[in-house]
C-alpha cells in the first residue's frame, strides 16, 4: 500500500501539498498515528488522518480518533484564561493571592496572574515528592502555596512544565468554584461543539489512541555543525540525563510523573485525573476549530484586543529549566526561532512527544497537528514542521490574509 492511500480525509484546493507533507509525516504508519487540520477565516481546509491507534491491536486511526496531547492543553487553558478575563470574571494584574490567599506565603504576595501565566512566579518543581495518588487528585496546588519561589519574577522565566496547571487550575477554581475540566466543558467544549476534555474516565475513553514511546534515533549530536547550537543541545542532553537538575525535576515531578512516557501517560488514572498543563484530551479538528475561531474574521470566540494583549511579549529569551530561548504571552507560547508555528503573530502552544496547535492571526488561522509516537528531540520535531513548511506555502500561493 502506498503512503497516500494511508491518508483518509480531504484538502481544500490549493492545499494538496499539506496534504503531501503530512502523509510523509507517517513515518511509521503501521505502528504510530497523526492526525492534521487547518482552519482558515472559519472554514476548514484541512481534516486529515492515518496510520495506527493502538500498535497493540492494529487499530486504525479514525476520524473521531483522540489522543493526549501533554503541553499543547496549556494553550486550550490560556484560551479559558483569557475568555474569562475578558468577561471581567479575572484580572491579569491583580496579585494571585487576591484570588488565593494561601499562594501569598513565603514571599508570593506580589506574584500576579500575569507573571504567573508568563512562567515567571518561580515555581517550576515541587519542593518535595508526592506519591502519584496525591499528584492525581490535586495536592500539589497547596504544596506550592507554600513554597518559596526559586527565583524572583523580575529574574527571568523558566518553563513549569507540570506545575503550571496546578497553578493555574487552583486560580480558576478559587475564581469561579469550577474545576478546569468543567470550565474547558462549559466555555469552550460545549458552546462550539468541540472534542476537549481535561479527565476522562475510563469507560468514555474508548476513542483515545495509545501513545507509544519514541523510536530509537543515531546520536543527533554528530548532526549539529553549528557550535551555538552544538552547546546548547550538549546542555540540554546533559540536564535530561541528571535526575536532579531543574529540567528533569520539572519534566518529571520529581520523578513521579516522567514526561513524555507512554505508560504513565496511557495509565487509566492519569487520563482520568485534571492535569491543566499537560493531559488533554482532544482531536487535530476541534483543536485548529478552537484556535480558528479565536483569530476568525467574524464573530471570533476573543476579540481582537483581548488575542492582541495576550500576545504581548512577558517572557523571552534564556530558559532557566528548559536552557533554550521561549517565549511566552498570557499562558501562550509565542512563536520564536525554536517554535517557528507560521510566523510572528502566531500564539498557541506545543506539546512534549510531538503534537502542537495554534493560531495565526494574520491568515486567520487555527492549525494543529496530533500523534501517539512520542518524540523527543535535541534537533526538534520535523513532523509538524513539514507539515507547517507546506501550509505556509499554501497560504503564500493564496494569499490569504484576511483582515479583521
Amino acid at each position: 500500500m502506498s503512503t497516500t492511500m494511508r491518508i483518509h480525509g480531504r484538502v481544500a484546493p490549493g492545499f494538496e501539498g499539506v496534504r503531501d507533507a503530512f502523509a510523509r509525516s507517517l513515518d511509521t504508519p503501521e505502528r504510530s498515528g497523526a492526525a492534521c487540520a487547518v482552519v482558515v477565516a472559519g472554514e476548514t481546509v484541512v481534516d486529515l488522518w492515518g496510520g495506527t491507534a493502538d500498535p497493540s491491536t492494529g487499530a486504525p486511526w479514525q476520524a473521531g480518533t483522540t489522543t493526549l496531547v501533554f503541553s499543547v492543553t496549556k494553550g486550550v487553558v490560556a484560551t479559558l484564561v483569557n475568555l474569562l478575563a475578558e468577561r471581567g470574571e479575572l484580572d491579569p494584574d491583580m496579585p494571585v493571592a487576591h484570588y488565593w490567599p494561601e499562594f501569598g506565603a513565603a514571599g508570593k504576595g506580589r506574584i500576579t496572574v500575569r507573571t504567573l501565566l508568563a512562567h515567571r512566579a518561580g515555581l517550576p518543581v515541587l519542593d518535595r515528592q508526592l506519591p502519584v495518588a496525591e499528584l492525581l487528585a490535586g495536592a500539589a496546588a497547596a504544596e506550592l502555596a507554600g513554597q518559596a519561589p526559586l527565583w524572583r519574577p523580575e529574574d527571568g522565566h523558566g518553563y513549569h512544565a507540570l506545575t503550571w496547571g496546578w497553578l493555574v487550575g487552583e486560580l480558576l477554581r478559587r475564581v469561579t468554584g469550577s474545576s478546569t475540566g468543567e470550565l474547558v466543558t462549559r466555555y469552550l467544549a460545549e458552546p462550539l461543539g468541540l472534542n476537549l476534555r481535561l479527565g476522562v474516565p475510563a469507560p468514555e475513553g474508548a476513542d483515545i489512541a495509545q501513545l507509544i514511546d519514541d523510536v530509537p534515533r543515531p546520536d543527533e549530536l554528530r548532526l549539529l555543525t553549528e557550535p551555538a547550537a552544538r552547546a546548547v543541545a550538549e546542555r540540554l542532553l546533559a540536564a535530561r540525563s541528571d535526575p536532579d537538575s531543574l529540567l528533569s525535576r520539572a519534566l518529571t515531578t520529581n520523578g513521579v510523573l516522567p514526561t513524555p512516557h507512554a505508560a504513565t501517560w496511557n495509565a487509566p488514572e492519569v487520563v482520568a485525573a485534571e492535569i491543566p498543563a499537560a493531559n488533554l484530551v482532544s482531536d487535530a479538528r476541534s483543536l485548529a476549530r478552537l484556535y480558528g475561531a479565536c483569530v476568525a474574521p467574524s464573530g471570533p470566540l476573543l476579540t481582537v484586543t483581548t488575542t492582541t494583549g495576550a500576545t504581548q511579549v512577558i517572557s523571552d529569551g534564556p530558559d532557566r529549566v528548559t536552557l533554550r530561548s521561549t517565549r511566552f504571552g498570557l499562558g501562550y507560547q509565542l512563536a520564536n526561532d525554536a517554535v517557528p508555528m507560521l510566523g510572528p503573530g502566531s500564539f498557541g502552544h506545543p506539546g512534549a512527544g510531538g503534537s502542537t496547535a495554534f493560531a495565526d492571526p494574520r491568515h486567520a488561522t487555527g492549525f494543529a497537528f496530533v500523534t501517539n509516537q512520542l518524540r523527543m528531540s535535541l534537533l526538534g520535531d520535523p513532523r509538524a514542521a513539514g507539515v507547517l513548511d507546506a501550509l505556509r506555502s499554501a497560504l503564500v500561493a493564496a494569499d490569504t490574509a484576511p483582515a479583521r
